[in-house]
């Protein structure tokens, strides 16, 4: 290629990057939407600590495509004397923490009658994932469960399902009972010292055809069985407080899911874990456009209304998690999945789960890969810890009704306020080019105007024909909305910061980190609601008539 040729083509394809990257470049245009919020009864509900966050095991040589970015971000080699990781945990109060992934069935625990030498992982031809079987000393578990209790976590152990079963001819197939002893020997150790465990779960993406490795859904369903009898043992002889067993932590199929169930039977497993990568690669060049396709992102609604139709059908006594999603697979997206960009998936996924009565929902991961809320290298929140933070503390568990009548590219969402009364309203704007204005109506309020005259006029002397109740805050001012207004930094969607309401957001630099405050925006309550063009928006509506939130406070 001549010199005369090259520099036009740099500049086309640094000038078509810096356009679709920028969201201030595109001509604005203003669009109305109306927004229905039913908050008489919830339609779902969460788990009080919904916002959930795992820590792998993958070895620092962990790599996809050319790029390794798991350092030390492992259960066994993670630095937990960092304050930066301890605040940033503390800061949930508590957060949810899984520990789990690929490598956790071939993972044994130095403990009991273990006969087998006790190995780091190390890269092996023909291995599980291309690495050998690893190991976890005591010592190692005794640190991380004092890390855990100081910072308050709220633990969920991912147990090695593969233990002693063998690949049979059929590749990736795996046969034979599983060999409960190392398991059982870990977990008495466990509630010797004191640790407190929320929740067991047994194997990582064995269900349906497995991701490496499967097992037939009802060996599985025998085997939990057998795990399930073991926690109830050993936990009863302590006297300690029994925890939750989740089961498979695979990848939804229906016809596996419903035989597991109805083979593992009632009261055995509280919760059905899945995972859920439905970006596609994290190698993919269209990853953002999917990210901004309402269409795309909609897709996985299937998995959750099928997930929970099984649930109804044959495990009615159990509820769904969401024990694993990173959004892509393999690492996650290089400069995308740690950018302001991956909101707008997470924030939409935190809504669509929630509204299909996912009780916890854990983010691959907290730290390690390209998709850790924490940068690896530094510590230090990644945009979506913080969108992960706002929702903690400004989403409560009830999940209520809402339809959205106007452009696919607002998605909405609304929860009872946690801690307050009235609600809050979750809006993401995918749109390049549009901002929207928002009509809020209240259920109750359009189903007065049903009503005959003198009904709604005696109606008017209780409450007002606007969705709010009330004419002053419980500081004396006209009634306030406050709102959360996410936007990166300086409109470049991959920038890894994220402003609230145009300031940067960041742990405080004092004492190594100081849990964030968010300093909303105070707006009269009746002032129209906007939100602008690829952005996103938390709305508190202390004195929305929501008679469902009204028993929560």
């Amino acid at each position: 290629m001549s010199s005369s040729m090259g520099f036009p083509l740099v500049m086309f394809i640094f000038l078509f990057h810096f356009l679709t990257c920028n969201s201030s470049i595109w001509a604005q245009k203003s669009e109305d939407v109306t927004i229905i919020i039913n908050g008489t009864t919830p339609v779902s509900t969460t788990d009080e600590n919904y916002i959930c966050a795992t820590i792998d095991w993958w070895p620092d040589d962990k790599c996809n495509y050319n790029q390794c970015p798991w350092g030390s971000s492992s259960v066994l080699n993670l630095d937990l004397s960092k304050a930066t990781l301890e605040k940033a945990i503390e800061a949930f109060g508590p957060l949810r923490i899984r520990i789990g992934g690929s490598l956790q069935d071939q993972v044994l625990y130095n403990v009991g009658n273990l006969k087998t030498p006790c190995h780091p992982f190390k890269k092996m031809s023909g291995g599980l994932f291309g690495f050998s079987r690893g190991c976890l000393p005591m010592k190692r578990w005794d640190k991380v469960n004092k890390f855990f209790s100081k910072t308050g976590a709220l633990v969920t152990f991912g147990l090695n399902a593969l233990y002693g079963r063998h690949e049979t001819k059929k590749k990736g197939t795996w046969g034979g009972n599983w060999d409960s002893s190392n398991a059982r020997d870990f977990i008495k150790y466990t509630i010797s010292k004191g640790y407190n465990i929320d929740s067991w779960e047994f194997g990582n993406e064995l269900s349906g055809s497995g991701v490496g490795a499967s097992v037939g859904s009802e060996q599985y369903g025998k085997d939990v069985i057998k795990l399930k009898s073991i926690i109830d043992e050993l936990y009863n002889q302590s006297q300690s407080k029994i925890p939750i067993l989740l089961a498979p932590g695979g990848f939804y199929d229906k016809q596996w899911f419903n035989k597991f169930l109805q083979v593992s039977g009632s009261s055995v497993v509280n919760a059905v874990s899945h995972h859920i990568y439905n970006l596609g690669p994290g190698v993919d060049r269209k990853l953002v456009n999917k990210i901004l396709d309402p269409n795309f992102l909609s897709r996985v609604t299937r998995t959750f209304i099928d997930l929970q139709q099984t649930i109804r059908t044959h495990g009615p006594w159990s509820s769904a998690w969401v024990g694993e999603a990173g959004g892509a697979y393999n690492s996650g997206g290089r400069n995308i999945s740690d950018t302001f960009v991956y909101s707008f998936w997470y924030l939409d996924q935190l809504g669509m789960a929630a509204k299909y009565n996912t009780k916890v929902y854990c983010r691959q991961s907290l730290i390690g890969g390209n998709y850790g809320l924490l940068d690896m290298n530094t510590y230090a929140p990644n945009p979506d810890y913080f969108s992960a933070l706002l929702w903690h503390r400004l989403m409560g568990k009830e999940v209520l009704s809402v339809k959205s009548i106007g452009s696919p590219y607002l998605r909405s969402y609304a929860h009872c306020s946690k801690g307050n009364g009235g609600i809050t309203l979750l809006l993401i704007n995918l749109s390049k080019n549009t901002n929207f204005t928002i009509k809020l109506e209240n259920l109750i309020s359009l189903s007065m105007k049903n009503m005959t005259e003198n009904t709604r006029l005696i109606t008017r002397s209780l409450k007002s024909t606007f969705s709010w109740v009330g004419k002053k805050t419980t500081s004396n001012r006209p009634d306030l909305r406050e709102e959360y207004h996410l936007t990166p930094k300086d409109g470049y969607l991959r920038s890894k910061t994220m402003l609230l309401n145009g300031q940067p957001l960041s742990l405080r630099s004092q004492g190594g980190g100081d849990s964030p405050r968010f300093s909303p925006a105070l707006i009269e309550v009746d002032s129209p609601i906007s939100i602008p063009s690829l952005s996103i928006k938390f709305v508190q509506l202390p004195k929305f008539d929501a008679p469902c939130c009204k028993r929560q406070v």
